[in-house]
Order: C-alpha cells, then sequence, then structure tokens
C-alpha cells in the first residue's frame, strides 16, 4: 500500500460557506485491508436543514449569470485537475478500485465540469409560432428555462466523484444551489470536489450557502431531505429499494433515480468472438463489478458457446488480481464485507445449482481482503442467482440461447432495463435489438457498460426515471416558462 494511500484524511462538512464538524464522526476504511484512512462527521438532521436552508438563501440572493457559472464550474475543473493524484489516491483509498480506475474517474469528473460550464451558457428557449392557431396570429409568446432552487444530490460509492459531479455540475449550471450527500463508505472524494467548488464559488462572488456537502446516516440526512419543502429536485443514483422509497415520500419534488440493473450483452455467430470477450470480461469485471451498466448476463449463441467460453477464460486470465495502489493491478477489492459476501452468496448458490466455474471461483484469503477472481460461469440458465439477480461483481455468467428471438425474451427477462449489449455484424439483427430489447441504452458492438459522460444515461423499469448526462440533466434541474406578448394596448 502506498504511502499516499496510507495517509489518514479527517474531512469536515461544508454548510453556509463553513467547513464544520459534528457531534459524531465515523471512520472511512480502506477496502483492500480494512485500515481506517480517515473520518468524518455524522450529520444530525438538524444539521441537514441548516446546510438546505443555507442553500435556499443562496439561491435566493444569487445573481450569477450563465457565464459565471461556467466560470464557477470551470475554475473548480482546474483546481480539481491540479490535485489529479492526490484525489486519485482518495477515490483508492475509500473505494477500493485500481488506481489507473481513480485516475480515469477524476479525468472524467474533470471533463464532467467542464462539459456542465459550457452547458449552463446553452439553456436555450424555443419561439411559439402563435399563427399555427387560428386567432393567434398577433401574438409573440417563447419559452425561457430556469432554475427549480435547491437540488439534493445522493450518491453511490462506487464513483464516488464522478457520480456526485454528474448531479452538481448540472444543477450549478442552471442556476441551482445544491446539498450533496455521498455514501457513508465513501464519502472523501466527494468532499475534496466540495473544497474545489468552494473555492470556485468564492471566486465568483457566489454567495455562501450556493454549495454544501453533509455526511452521515443515509436514512437520517435523507428523511430530512424528504421532509424539507425547499428542496426542489432530488438526484440519487443508488439501490431500487431505497429509490422507490424515495418515489413514494417525495411529493412534489422533481426526481432522478438512476437504480439498479441486471445488464444482458448478446454475442451472435457472426461476430468477432475474441474482441467480445475481452470487451465482455472488461465490461464485467472493471471496479471489480461494482458497476450499475456493467455486464451481469452475457447470451450467446448456441453454436459459439465453446468458443466464446475460451475466449472468456482468455481474457480473464489476462487480469491482474492484487493490490489497487499497483499499477499492474485490473482487479480489486470489493467496497465492503456487505458487499463482498452478497457476491459470494449469489457465486456459491449459482453453483450449487449446477453451473460450471471455467475460470476464477477464488476469494479472499491470499487475494486479499473482499477481493473476488474474476470468475468465468458456464451451463448457468436464467433462474439461477447470477443471472437473475444484480450481481455487483465480477462474475461472468454465459446462457446459451438458440434463436434470436429467444435472445431478446432473455434480454428482457428482468425487471431492470439500464443498459444493454450486442455484438454482430448483421444490421437488421442489430436494429431489432434497439426496437425491442427493454433498455434505456442499446449498444450495437459494444457491451451494457459503454457510457460517455455527456451522453443521455438512465433506464427503464426498475431501474429508474429521468435522465444523466449534462444537458439531459439539466433539463430536469430547470423549468420551463412560457412569456407571451399581446398586441392591441399600446399598438
Amino acid at each position: 500500500m502506498s504511502l499516499e494511500v496510507a495517509s489518514r484524511l479527517d474531512k469536515q462538512m461544508l454548510i453556509d460557506g463553513e467547513w464544520v464538524d459534528a457531534d459524531d464522526r465515523t471512520d472511512v476504511s480502506y477496502p483492500y485491508d480494512g485500515s481506517t484512512v480517515g473520518s468524518v462527521p455524522v450529520a444530525s438532521a438538524e444539521q441537514v436543514n441548516e446546510a438546505i436552508e443555507a442553500a435556499d438563501r443562496a439561491y435566493q440572493e444569487s445573481t450569477l449569470s450563465a457565464y459565471e457559472r461556467y466560470e464557477l464550474l470551470t475554475a473548480a475543473a482546474d483546481r480539481l485537475e491540479e490535485r489529479a493524484d492526490e484525489v486519485s489516491n482518495v477515490v483508492t483509498s475509500e473505494q477500493g478500485k485500481p488506481l489507473s480506475e481513480s485516475r480515469t474517474e477524476v479525468d472524467r469528473a474533470v471533463q464532467t465540469l467542464r462539459l456542465s460550464g459550457e452547458e449552463a451558457k446553452r439553456m436555450f428557449g424555443e419561439y411559439v409560432p402563435m399563427d399555427g392557431q387560428k386567432g393567434f396570429a398577433k401574438d409573440h409568446c417563447f419559452t425561457q428555462r430556469e432554475p427549480l432552487g435547491v437540488v439534493a444530490a445522493i450518491t453511490p460509492f462506487n464513483f464516488p466523484l464522478n457520480l456526485m459531479v454528474h448531479k452538481v455540475g448540472p444543477a450549478l449550471a442552471a442556476g441551482n444551489a445544491v446539498v450533496g450527500k455521498p455514501a457513508s463508505n465513501t464519502p472523501l472524494s466527494s468532499i475534496v470536489l466540495f473544497e474545489c467548488l468552494a473555492e470556485a464559488a468564492e471566486e465568483v462572488d457566489a454567495p455562501d450557502g450556493l454549495v454544501n456537502v453533509v455526511t452521515g446516516s443515509g436514512s437520517t440526512v435523507g428523511d430530512a431531505i424528504l421532509d424539507h419543502e425547499a428542496v426542489e429536485a432530488i438526484s440519487f443514483t443508488g439501490s431500487t429499494d431505497v429509490g422507490k422509497y424515495l418515489a413514494n415520500n417525495s411529493g412534489m419534488k422533481e426526481l432522478t433515480l438512476e437504480l439498479g440493473g441486471n445488464d444482458p450483452t448478446i454475442v451472435w455467430d457472426d461476430t468477432d468472438i475474441e474482441q467480445a470477450a475481452e470487451q465482455l470480461v472488461g465490461g464485467a469485471c472493471s471496479n471489480a463489478g461494482q458497476v450499475c451498466n456493467s455486464v451481469e448476463r452475457v447470451l450467446v449463441h448456441e453454436t459459439v458457446e465453446d468458443e466464446l467460453v475460451d475466449a472468456l477464460v482468455d481474457a480473464a486470465e489476462s487480469l491482474t488480481v492484487g493490490d489497487p495502489t499497483d499499477d499492474e493491478t485490473d482487479v480489486a477489492s470489493m467496497v465492503d464485507d456487505d458487499q463482498f459476501q452478497t457476491v459470494v452468496d449469489l457465486f456459491e448458490a449459482t453453483v450449487e445449482q449446477g453451473a460450471t466455474v471455467e475460470y476464477g471461483g477464488n476469494y479472499g484469503g491470499d487475494l486479499g481482503e473482499r477481493v473476488f477472481e474474476p470468475t468465468v460461469l458456464s451451463g448457468v440458465t436464467p433462474e439461477m442467482p447470477a443471472a437473475s439477480e444484480e450481481v455487483f461483481g465480477p462474475l461472468v455468467p454465459v446462457i446459451p440461447v438458440s434463436d434470436f428471438d429467444e435472445a431478446i425474451e432473455e434480454a428482457n427477462n428482468t425487471n431492470y432495463g439500464l443498459e444493454a449489449g450486442l455484438f454482430t455484424q448483421d444490421i437488421d439483427r442489430g436494429k431489432r435489438a434497439a426496437d425491442e430489447i427493454d433498455a434505456g441504452g442499446v449498444n450495437i458492438n459494444t457491451v451494457s457498460g459503454f457510457r460517455a459522460d455527456h451522453m443521455p444515461y438512465g433506464g427503464f423499469k426498475d431501474s429508474g426515471v429521468g435522465k444523466e448526462g449534462i444537458k439531459y440533466a439539466l433539463d430536469h434541474f430547470s423549468r420551463e416558462k412560457l412569456v407571451g406578448f399581446h398586441q392591441g394596448f399600446n399598438a
């Protein structure tokens, strides 16, 4: 473990322009060996309310123009980029992903901030041609977009930095004030982000309270956010159960919910099997499989099943498993004991039901705490736990199908509908998959795990409502107003 990751970070919360503590604090652990890497306050409901009320005041007082909001977000991106090495170490220290992946996440977060800044300058309305209806030819109407007010951003552990940026960046770009709540086990990198935002906000003379971050219990913070009338929008990424709780208790608040997935990728007999296998293993094992749109199910035409399994084994063997601070490591530890045990249980149950371990199947022990080896499973049926449930771990279950009808049917055989992938050289097959797979994104000739930060991203069914991706998130964080000019009184 590197000295950078081992150094302890004891952080505070940002409320109304001040860094504050709480009566209680909680430790943050390094997933690879369980050592303590820092601590954060455990916010009380009263402190959450203070943060919301500060954000509401700041929203009411703010006179930042679109260009000044662009300057704020660009300055924050500059500061984050200057601290890239430090922040990469922070992400790995609290989340456990390899440093190579943490560096990529920091780079993506910088880009997401810059893209958000650009979108601040593009909150366009439109002219409404009133003469399209009889009797209104002398009226002139247009629309304009306005901010909502206070936006609460609640984020998970798997991408603790970039997912917070995906909420805070567009919210600020639209002219809102924000209250961020990072996951309890990965709060440190979000706090560093808010350090950058606070410095940038001061530079553009934004009012205190425009950006706030609170840490601690999800139930305490979440319920305070739900109960407070000043919160106009909640953007949440996390479990489907919590997402449904928010949906059922949020009243008239605007909701964006990015929830779970059980994402399929189909491999057909007309594609390059080796190239597909490399992407499939990468898509299943990136961040130790802890990705909402990771490859959870591989549906393969039965005529190429054996060839694909062999190629998947080769691809899995090429990955280096171990210490996340080693630049050669591809797969490291899972975030905590609960997540690790969930994957262990799903794996063991699937093997007990008849699946064959073609590669991997080892976990813990000499590999490291909470480390699960990339594992290729054949002989999997759709009802087995590794195929029917969201695993969120580095398992690659292979399910054979006899024809494309069955492939589409099995792709849709889930309560989720986040992303899907298909490898084929047949354009008609690709078009059919795009039309018939019930998911928020269908990717032809790549895996379900594809995501660019500026694209619309969000699922159907139990995978959530709304879209992220800067331009699309900004629509959720603003409202449309019609302005009409009517001739007759002074003409």
